[in-house]
């Protein structure tokens, strides 16, 4: 299957695919994504709709204490480590950056926090640069339909990159978020009905 099939193939499953995160701004947006990792866009939108009543800035979020933010985050998951990095990267935001959320890879990657795939989600989706950010999903989707073959994201990452054209990462990344979430799921998986049947390792390994 082509390159130009499989990204039709994603036009076709998901058209309208985008990010699920409720925010206003950059650093909305890199808060919630922080709070995300391990964690579903539904219940993160029901925290950071509190949340951010409030404190929906850097300046704002350092009016809390670590255990203030950790009770507001906690249905979160992982939340004294959350709050240690949204309070860090709040900082920093101030201290290194003016106040602003930096927008490029290496900026972004010295926040407390954020790695790869917080940063290509924060350039893609705040600033409407070319990124593809590999969560579980797109990790497990692109291993299955042997885009890469690698459990490390950053690998993955790189090998998506190389094989689609740059126009089209940041529309697959959340294609891919969506199918991995609703039809390629880590168990029971719905291949029926699926386009990427001929492809698929796991299909043709069941079957």
């Amino acid at each position: 299957m082509t390159k130009e099939k499989i990204v039709d193939n994603f036009n076709m499953l998901f058209p309208d695919a985008k990010c699920e995160l409720d925010y206003k701004s950059p650093y909305q947006l890199l808060v919630a994504v922080i709070l995300s990792a391990q964690c579903t866009d539904k219940r993160v939108n029901i925290v950071t709709k509190e949340l951010f009543k409030k404190h929906n800035t850097p300046q704002s979020m350092l009016t809390l204490s670590q255990s203030q933010l950790e009770e507001k985050i906690h249905s979160c998951g992982f939340f004294r480590n959350k709050a240690k990095n949204i309070l860090q990267a709040s900082k920093d935001i101030i201290e290194k950056f003016g106040g602003n959320v930096p927008a490029t890879m290496e900026e972004l990657c010295s926040l407390s926090g954020v790695g790869r795939k917080t940063a290509n989600v924060v350039i893609s989706v705040a600033f409407g640069g070319d990124a593809f950010a590999v969560d579980t999903h797109v990790l497990r989707v692109s291993n299955r339909l042997g885009l890469a073959s690698s459990d490390n994201p950053d690998k993955v990452e790189f090998a998506l990159k190389k094989f689609f054209d740059q126009k089209d990462w940041s529309r697959l990344h959340y294609q891919m978020v969506l199918f991995g979430r609703y039809k390629c799921k880590a168990i029971k998986p719905e291949c029926a009905d699926c386009p990427f049947q001929s492809i698929c390792k796991y299909y043709n390994k069941e079957k």
